[in-house]
């Protein structure tokens, strides 16, 4: 049966937490809660997995003692738009759990590096679509620039709601985000503009793990600050120095920045990795 607890943030604000499963603790950023029919299917229609953290869950829970918690959602719902430091993301990940392993994608990937240069809590460190070495830091902090000047804008009329646009059409879906939802991210990226993530910048000594899709790679309109995202080439082409640095890599053919999230392609890579470096309990048997 499932523990809940709650967690207290840098911003008072309070998020629920989950605890499943036995072993070495591993923390999930990751939403539980069945997401509404018609969300789900506009998740699946772009490529997403509306079931991901219910089934990284499962996969891992025998081996783990899983500790989730909607991390991005909460954000969502109660912005820390003048606050979202690394700091104060480190700090919030630090409240949610103890000792643990952490695996985070996309910006939640980004979020267990920074966590990693902060504490000496963390046991492992998973990263998914966001590249440990030369990360697409000032190409977000341009998008998130153009996502926050147009929540403050009315609707374009031309817009259309995200169910109805064709996926990966970002410039003809309606913006759907507040101005405090996005200020929160150019906070975030203002502040690593200037990151030096070179292939030290995590401990030596930590288990470190990387993979992200070869076809990661989103490029935005002058709409959303004209910029190239790449995510894939990076973890490519520094390949070689991050496995002598001591990081597992891999780069997925075919597979784009919502189809490596999958949790069909997550829990093989995670699982086993978990085996290797020896973070996984005894599962449970009858």
């Amino acid at each position: 049966m499932a523990a809940e607890l709650e967690a207290v943030l840098h911003d008072g604000s309070t998020i629920p937490v989950t605890v499943h499963g036995r072993g070495p603790a591993l923390l999930l950023p990751v939403r539980l809660q069945p997401h509404p029919s018609a969300e789900a299917e506009i998740i699946s229609k772009w490529g997403g997995d509306p079931d991901l953290g219910p089934a990284l869950v499962n996969g891992l829970s025998p081996t783990n003692r899983v500790i989730t918690a909607d991390y991005e959602g909460h954000r969502m719902a109660y912005p820390a738009p003048d606050t979202l430091t690394p700091d104060n993301l480190a700090a919030d990940l630090l409240a949610i759990a103890d000792a643990f392993g952490y695996y985070g994608y996309s910006w939640l990937a980004l979020a267990g590096l920074q966590l990693s240069l902060r504490t000496d809590r963390l046991r492992a460190l998973a990263m998914g679509g966001f590249p440990p070495v030369d990360g697409p830091y000032r190409s977000m902090l341009a998008v998130t620039r153009a996502a926050h000047a147009a929540s403050t804008q009315a609707p374009d009329p031309a817009s259309v709601p995200a169910a109805e646009a064709e996926p990966g059409d970002w410039d003809s879906a309606a913006v759907q985000t507040t101005e405090a939802q996005t200020r929160q991210f150019v906070t975030l990226y203002e502040a690593l503009r200037d990151f030096n993530n070179s292939t030290t910048a995590a401990p030596a000594a930590l288990p470190r793990l990387a993979f992200a899709g070869g076809n990661d790679q989103i490029d935005y309109s002058p709409q959303w600050g004209g910029v190239q995202v790449r995510i894939g080439a990076p973890l490519a082409e520094h390949r070689d120095e991050l496995v002598a640095a001591g990081w597992e890599v891999h780069v997925l053919p075919g597979l784009n920045h919502l189809s490596a999230m999958h949790s069909a392609v997550v829990l093989p890579i995670l699982a086993g990795w978990l085996g290797r470096i020896e973070w996984v309990g005894q599962a449970a048997t009858g």
